[in-house]
C-alpha cells in the first residue's frame, strides 16, 4: 500500500447491490478491512455469492498482501458500519430521496476525516450534498461494472466539496488499481455515461426501426468500433481517419455528412412493442447461455483485455 494511502485503513461500503458488491470484492482483493450495511433481506448471502463470482478474476488480476475474503463484516446499522470508516462509499439505489437521507445518516456518524464517495451514475454532488452538514467531504465516485475489474472511476467534486477531498479521492482509488478521472464540470450523468447513453439511444432507433437486431447492433461494436475504442478512444480513433493531416482533414470532409446523425439522438419512445424486440433479441442471442456464464465470460475477456490495453497506454489521462 503507498505510503501516502496508509490513512486508509477501514472501508465502509453502504449499499451491496450489483456495484456495492463490486466495490466490495475490489477493496478486499486490495488487502482492506470492509464493513458493509444493507437492509434488504438476504443481503450477505448474495454479497457472498458474488465474491465467489469476482474472485477468480481477482486471483489472476493479483490478490494483494493481505487480501482476504474473511476481512469482511456485515453489521446491522448504518452507524456501526461508517464510525470508524476512512472511506465510505454509498451505492443505494438512484432515487435523489433515499440517497440524501442515507448520505445525511452517513455524514451524521462518519468521523470527521472520513471521505465519503457516492457511486451515483447520474445525480450531481451538489444535488447530494444539500442538506449535509459536512458536505466538503462528499464527492461522486462513480464507477463501472465489473468494478472489481473495470479500473475506470469518475470523481466528480460538487460546489462545497474540499479540494483536499479530491486529492485524496484521487490518491485513494488510485492506489486500488483504478484510474481516477476527476471531472472537471459537474453535470448529470457526469462523463463515461453521457457517451454510453448516446450510443444507447441510437441503438434502440435501429432496432424499433427495424433496420437491425440487437445482435446485429452489438456485432457492429464488436468487430468494429468497439475494438478501435479499447485503444483509442472516439478522437483519436476519427484522428487516424483525416489520414495525414488528422482531425482538421477528418472534419472538413466528414462533418458536414455527419450532421443528420447527430441531430438523431432524441431518444425513441419506450413502447411495449419496443422493449420486446430488444428483449426478446438479447434472450435470442444470447442463446440458452445463463447470465452467470456470460458474466464469467465477460470477466475473463476483460483481465486479458486490460493487460493488452496496458500493454499499449501504459499511463493514461486518467492516471495522471
Amino acid at each position: 500500500m503507498n505510503e501516502h494511502v496508509q490513512e486508509f485503513k477501514k472501508i465502509a461500503v453502504v449499499g451491496t447491490g450489483v456495484i456495492g458488491n463490486g466495490w466490495i470484492a475490489r477493496f478486499l482483493a486490495q488487502g482492506f478491512d470492509v464493513v458493509a450495511f444493507d437492509p434488504a433481506e438476504g443481503a450477505e448471502e448474495r454479497t457472498q455469492k458474488a465474491l465467489d463470482q469476482a474472485w477468480p478474476s481477482l486471483e489472476k488480476i493479483g490478490l494483494a498482501v493481505g487480501a482476504d475474503r474473511n476481512r469482511l463484516i456485515f453489521v446491522s446499522t448504518i452507524e456501526e458500519a461508517v464510525c470508524d470508516a476512512d472511506l465510505i462509499q454509498e451505492n443505494v439505489p438512484e432515487r435523489e430521496d433515499l440517497k440524501k437521507s442515507v448520505l445525511a445518516s452517513i455524514d451524521t456518524y462518519a468521523k470527521a476525516n472520513a471521505i465519503i464517495g457516492s457511486s451515483t451514475s447520474g445525480i450531481m454532488p451538489s444535488v447530494l450534498q444539500e442538506g449535509l452538514k459536512h458536505p466538503e467531504r462528499l464527492i461522486v465516485a462513480h464507477p463501472f461494472n465489473p468494478v472489481y475489474i473495470l479500473p475506470l472511476v469518475e470523481l466528480v467534486a460538487g460546489s462545497k466539496t474540499d479540494a483536499n477531498i479530491v486529492n485524496r479521492a484521487k490518491n485513494f482509488y488510485a492506489s486500488v488499481g483504478m484510474k481516477p478521472l476527476i471531472i472537471q464540470k459537474e453535470i448529470e450523468g457526469h462523463l463515461a455515461d453521457r457517451l454510453m447513453e448516446a450510443l444507447w439511444r441510437e441503438a434502440l432507433h435501429l432496432v424499433n426501426d427495424g433496420v437491425a437486431t440487437t445482435e446485429e447492433v452489438d456485432a457492429a461494436i464488436v468487430y468494429g468500433a468497439g475494438l478501435r475504442w479499447a485503444q483509442m478512444g472516439p478522437f483519436l480513433t476519427f484522428h487516424l481517419a483525416g489520414g495525414e493531416k488528422g482531425m482538421r482533414h477528418m472534419l472538413e470532409q466528414f462533418g458536414p455528412a455527419l450532421k443528420l446523425p447527430w441531430t438523431k439522438l432524441e431518444a425513441p419512445e419506450l413502447t411495449d412493442e419496443l422493449k420486446e424486440k430488444v428483449i426478446k433479441g438479447c434472450e435470442s442471442h444470447a442463446n440458452d447461455t445463463t447470465i452467470a456464464e456470460l458474466e464469467n465470460k465477460r470477466n475473463a475477456f476483460l483481465v486479458e483485455l486490460l493487460d493488452l490495453v496496458e500493454s499499449y497506454w501504459p499511463e493514461t489521462t486518467a492516471a495522471k
